[in-house]
């Protein structure tokens, strides 16, 4: 198998794929998101998203040498139109808190998978509904001290401490997390790579009869 790479350098994103059995080599692309954002002013939420997947991946796969499939992601959360990335400021995050809160915003997933031996590549978006619940004044200054929501899109996480936060969804979790594995597995898939020769170990026993 050639290299597998993962260019982001999200945790939550590697802690995915691990979970699903999967061990990829990071690295990270240093793609400036805020000047491509700004050069994209017309761009919609989600082609946004792919469009950002697809620099983080070309990038990387530029300065790799041999055989690799790269996977680049970036997430969007949308919220009546109009595209949030990570807030970067606690009076910024807690803006986007107070209007989100009780409603329901999109989270758009890019994806792009280029095969570097064959110069093949293909992308998709995964969009999940994504229900928020209300937070108070002192939820949201405990939740900021942490620091977890300055660095993800939308300001808030699902397999995090963010999870409480969030009521529920309408479509994949793990694009929530920022990364779809059915939506990778198929993009793969198109590429000739079969998910199950990923695996670095046998999956966990989830009927463990303890």
């Amino acid at each position: 198998m050639p290299r597998l790479i993962l260019a982001s350098r999200s945790p939550a994103r590697l802690h995915t794929l691990r979970a699903a059995g999967i061990e990829p080599e990071v690295i990270v692309s240093d793609v400036d998101e805020e000047a491509l954002e700004a050069s994209m002013p017309e761009a919609t939420p989600d082609q946004l998203a792919l469009v950002l997947a697809r620099a983080k991946a070309e990038k990387v796969a530029a300065s790799v040498d041999g055989p690799a499939i790269v996977i680049g992601c970036d997430s969007v959360f949308e919220l009546d139109g109009t595209a949030y990335g990570k807030p970067q400021s606690a009076d910024v995050a807690k803006q986007r808190w107070r209007q989100m809160m009780g409603r329901a915003g999109t989270l758009h997933t890019g994806h792009h998978v280029i095969d570097t031996s064959t110069q093949r590549s293909t992308s998709a978006v995964s969009s999940t509904v994504v229900h928020m619940g209300t937070m108070s004044e002192q939820e949201m200054d405990d939740y900021l001290a942490t620091g977890e929501p300055l660095q993800v899109a939308g300001g808030f996480t699902l397999d995090g401490l963010g999870g409480a936060f969030v009521d529920g969804v309408e479509g994949d979790p793990s694009n929530v997390v920022g990364i779809s594995l059915p939506t990778l597995r198929r993009l793969l898939a198109e590429l000739g790579v079969r998910w199950t020769s990923l695996w670095s170990e046998p999956p966990i026993d989830q009927h463990d009869p303890r």
